[in-house]
């Protein structure tokens, strides 16, 4: 089964939130950085587990983690924020948008 395939396979939307009042999304990631590829995995205990390409280190992680998510998305990189967790595995994003973005969008990425 693809990652793609697990996150759309019934999974209970817990890692994720759309705000419809201020048009943002909020996804509770994992992210696992120094992979040799960034990609989704799917589930990972209630949140979007990510592998990261890039090393966890002076910030290149959350950098990678939000272009990735910005062409994930179709939008800027700077509508794309690590909101809490900077320098932890577990992550929570922000993703700004004017219409309710497809969690969906995310299938295309991995």
């Amino acid at each position: 089964m693809q990652a793609d395939d697990r996150i759309t396979a019934g999974l209970s939307p817990e890692w994720w939130h759309y705000n419809a009042q201020k048009h943002v999304l909020t996804i509770e990631v994992h992210v696992q950085p120094g992979a040799r590829r960034t990609e989704i995995v799917g589930d990972h205990g209630g949140r979007l587990k990510l592998r990261l390409a890039a090393p966890p280190v002076d910030g290149a992680a959350n950098r990678a983690l939000t272009e990735f998510l910005a062409g994930c998305f179709g939008v800027p990189r700077s509508d794309v924020a690590v909101v809490r967790g900077t320098t932890s595995r577990i992550k929570t994003v922000s993703v700004t948008a004017m219409t309710p973005p497809s969690p969906d969008a995310l299938r295309v990425a991995s």
